[in-house]
């Protein structure tokens, strides 16, 4: 197993924003995907890794934890890193923290990997599964 954990830096730009002067809650999870996006990226899993595999990767749940408002210009960084797997699914752990190192969100998300063909669950490749940490059998 290697862990891996990715951060993204990005700014909150005013079309961000929504009519209470702060990030729109919908947003946040946008910041949570692109975040996802650059973990799979670092971890030499782009879409078209997947694809070679045989296997795309569906979100089926995201929890997430509104903790601090996020205004235009603030400077935040999105932290993914792999939380658990199961057969075929797998959760990944993410927080949206701000300049002061405050979190601002934080969220598990859960995907799926289903089989590119017959669009139906199948069991996580090697290479995917090798990211997340090993269950403790006791």
């Amino acid at each position: 197993m290697r862990v891996l954990q990715a951060k993204l830096s990005l700014v909150v730009r005013s079309t961000e924003i929504d009519v209470n002067g702060h990030v729109n809650n919908a947003k946040y999870l946008e910041y949570l995907e692109w975040g996802r996006e650059e973990w799979y990226e670092q971890a030499k899993l782009p879409y078209e890794a997947f694809l070679q595999l045989g296997i795309q990767t569906v979100t089926v749940n995201i929890n997430i934890n509104y903790r601090r408002e996020c205004r235009q210009g603030d400077q935040l960084t999105v932290i993914t890193q792999a939380d658990k797997a199961g057969r075929s699914s797998y959760v990944l752990r993410q927080e949206i923290v701000n300049a002061r190192g405050e979190v601002c969100a934080d969220a598990l998300v859960t995907s799926v990997t289903m089989d590119s063909d017959t669009r139906k669950s199948k069991p996580m490749p090697e290479r995917l599964r090798t990211l997340f940490p090993e269950v403790d059998a006791n």
